[in-house]
């Protein structure tokens, strides 16, 4: 895997966080990119967020790995279109919804996988 500029800055923004948050954020972007190989990554030092998208403009943005005190959100640019037939997408925003990852083992499971590709899939169409 290809490390980018703005990769190695968030690892370093990672270092600063919780063993076990920074732990999880590092596998969900291994997630991320396991289904979206070619994603450009852009880190946001301001908000501590990883975008990874098709370009690097807002619009463009598909996710965003955004670390927190005790788990790490998943947004999902277009969390409000995406199918939640198991609940785990959360939040009231206008367009943007999130996944709450709190262990390793959630990042690489099978229900973030399908959210994932469901996100990546709605850009696609």
């Amino acid at each position: 895997m290809t490390v980018s500029e703005d990769a190695v800055a968030f690892d370093r923004h990672l270092d600063a966080t919780a063993p076990a948050v920074a732990d999880i954020a590092r596998a969900l972007r291994r997630a991320v990119l396991d289904l979206f190989p070619g994603a450009i990554e852009w880190f946001d030092p301001g908000n501590g967020l990883l975008a990874l998208g098709s370009k690097r403009a807002m619009r463009d943005i598909y996710v965003a790995i955004i670390p927190h005190t005790s788990w790490v959100n998943l947004q999902l640019a277009d969390g409000v279109d995406l199918p939640n037939p198991d609940g785990h997408i959360e939040g009231t925003g206008k367009r943007i919804r999130h996944v709450k990852v709190r262990s390793v083992e959630d990042a690489a499971s099978p229900w973030l996988r399908a959210v994932i590709a469901s996100q990546l899939a709605f850009r696609s169409a």
